[in-house]
Parts: structure tokens; C-alpha cells; sequence
């Protein structure tokens, strides 16, 4: 299998999850990734993450794939024009993940925690970790033999990885560097008792298998880097490099959800084209003086790592709606 990396040697990727409509902290994130490709003339491979198909629909697939193309957006390889690496949705990746779970299992990395909803749920007043979740304070992890069998008789476990007992260290491309102490987590699931592979273990199996050389993503995943740089290393990968996009707030500092229609993409396409959405979204990020329209290919000269707040980027709605009124999108 031959893997194009484009005449700069990098290899990046948008994954975004269809379990609702991409809204614009997506468009937001999405053209940092590909921006940072594409000026460095690397290839660009979009994933579709759709471990969970309780919540992710195909209707969200097609209006994902649009949405971008409609940002300007391409891309080498994906779903819908397939590539050396694919297939490029997760659902259709399993045997990958099983592997590596079979993997880790077999070098003692992993145990079957019985764990209900409601005891994670006590764990609420537990030590804080990663993203503010409570470290799981390693319940299964010393079960005897005994209680292994009894508790299986009762219910299906998940499959939690141990995080080792060290600290790390690595340097954010936005970001700068980086310090997380043990226990950096704690212990996290790689596997759901409902047989559904976590996110962790698949984006690592993922992104090494399509020979990603840097991840970009919003910073709301920052924390996650820790525990895949663990996976990476327990499996015997090379990590990529990592860069975090601080995330697209509202006045009050909150991050946007897939619920906020009014701000989807598939909303705003069917009143205009992008260039006020780029243009607006260079403005609030602080990469130019002035909110004024623009094009995805011209957006590649201001969205330039140097470049990058650091910082969550608050807007205003009020503000957003103006301009976009002004050029016939509200």
C-alpha cells in the first residue's frame, strides 16, 4: 500500500463525528486542519467517526460532506472518493480495532471493569482528571479470579487500558508545550460493555494506520492527547505531532453544540455562499483587522500557525447575524 504524504511530507486529516449537523466552531477547526495541510503542500484525508451507530445517521454523513465542499474544503481521500488507507468511516473498521485490542490484552494492558452507569456516577465527588471527568479510581482493576466470574455472570464488562504511571510531556504545535502528571486520567475504557469501541483506542488505530503525521483538532481534545500518546506507545505506533485549535465560544463562554441549529453550516449554505462565514471566522480568531469576505483557497494566507489564538474565541450572535445580514445570509 502506497500512502501519499504531497510534496511537503505531511499527512493531515478532518474526523468528524455525524451525530448532528456541523456547525461553525466545526468550520472553524475544520479549515485550521486543512489550511496547515494544504500550505505546507501535505495531503488531506477526511474520516468519518461514526463508532456509534445509535447516534450517528447517514443523512449526517451526506450534510457533513456538503457542508465542507460548500466551505471550499477538499480533500485526497475519504469516504466518498475512497483512497489506499480506507475504508474511511469507523464503523467499517472494526477488524482494525479488534486487533489492537486483542493486542494490548495480550501484553497485560487492559482489564474488564463491571462498572455500572450509576457507579461512575458517585464517582462525581472522585479526584478530577482530564476535561473535569473524575479519575477512576481502579475499582476492577484488582478483582480476584473469583470476582472476575461472578460479576460476569451478572453483566458484560468493558475493557479499560491502565494507564501507566508516568508523566507527560509534549509540544503542542498551537498549544506550546505540554506537562501531564501522573495518574493523567487515570485508567480509561477502550471498549464499551455494549461491544463498541471508545474513541481513544480508535482514533490512535486510525490515524497510525492512514499514516497521519499531525493531528489538528479543537482543544476541548487536548487533554485526550496524554492517554493516546499511552495507546500509541503500548502498541509499538509513532505518534503524530499534535496541534490544538482553541474552540469557538459564546458570549458566555460556552462551546457550541450540535443542538444550536441556527448556527449549523447546512443553514447557512442554503442562503449564500461561505465567503462572510470565512471571513468572519478569520475576524473573531484575530487573524485579520477587519471581518470581510473571503474564499477557503484565500483564507490559506491568514490562517497561519503563527497566527493561532491561544486563547477560546468568544462571539458575539448578534454580531454574526449582522454580517451575515449584510450580505444576504440571514
Amino acid at each position: 500500500m502506497e500512502i501519499s504524504i504531497g510534496k511537503g511530507g505531511v499527512r493531515g486529516r478532518f474526523a468528524p463525528t455525524p451525530s448532528g449537523l456541523l456547525h461553525i466552531g466545526h468550520a472553524w477547526t475544520a479549515l485550521w486542519a486543512w489550511a496547515l495541510v494544504r500550505r505546507a503542500g501535505g495531503a488531506f484525508v477526511l474520516r468519518i467517526e461514526d463508532l456509534d451507530t445509535a447516534r450517528c445517521k447517514p443523512a449526517y454523513v451526506e450534510a457533513c460532506l456538503a457542508d465542507l465542499r460548500w466551505l471550499g474544503i477538499d480533500w485526497d481521500e475519504g469516504p466518498d472518493i475512497g483512497g489506499p488507507c480506507g475504508p474511511y468511516r469507523q464503523r467499517d473498521r472494526q477488524a482494525l480495532y479488534e486487533q489492537a485490542v486483542a493486542q494490548l490484552a495480550a501484553a497485560g494492558r487492559l482489564y474488564p471493569c463491571f462498572c455500572s452507569r450509576a457507579e461512575l456516577a458517585r464517582l462525581a465527588h472522585a479526584p478530577h482528571g482530564l476535561a473535569g471527568d473524575p479519575v477512576y479510581p481502579g475499582t476492577c482493576r484488582h478483582l480476584t479470579a473469583d470476582e472476575l466470574a461472578e460479576r460476569a455472570q451478572r453483566k458484560p464488562p468493558s475493557l479499560r487500558f491502565i494507564m501507566p504511571a508516568k508523566v507527560w510531556r509534549f509540544e503542542d504545535g498551537i498549544m506550546g508545550p505540554q506537562r501531564y502528571d501522573p495518574p493523567a486520567g487515570g485508567d480509561f475504557v477502550v471498549r464499551r460493555a455494549d461491544g463498541v469501541m471508545a474513541y481513544q483506542l480508535a482514533v490512535v488505530v486510525d490515524d497510525a494506520a492512514m499514516g497521519v503525521s499531525e493531528v489538528v483538532r479543537g482543544a476541548d481534545l487536548l487533554d485526550s492527547t496524554p492517554r493516546q500518546l499511552a495507546l500509541y506507545e503500548a502498541l509499538g505506533l509513532r505518534p503524530p505531532a499534535f496541534s490544538h485549535v482553541p474552540l469557538i465560544c459564546d458570549e458566555q463562554g460556552r462551546r457550541l453544540a450540535k443542538r444550536d441549529g441556527d448556527l449549523a453550516l447546512a443553514s447557512l449554505r442554503q442562503r449564500g455562499g461561505p465567503q462572510a462565514l470565512i471571513g468572519w471566522l478569520a475576524w473573531v480568531g484575530g487573524l485579520i483587522a477587519q471581518p470581510e469576505p473571503m474564499a477557503a483557497h484565500e483564507a490559506l494566507a491568514v490562517f497561519v500557525r503563527e497566527r493561532a489564538p491561544r486563547e477560546a474565541v468568544r462571539f458575539s450572535n448578534l454580531h454574526l447575524r449582522q454580517l451575515l445580514q449584510r450580505y444576504g445570509m440571514a
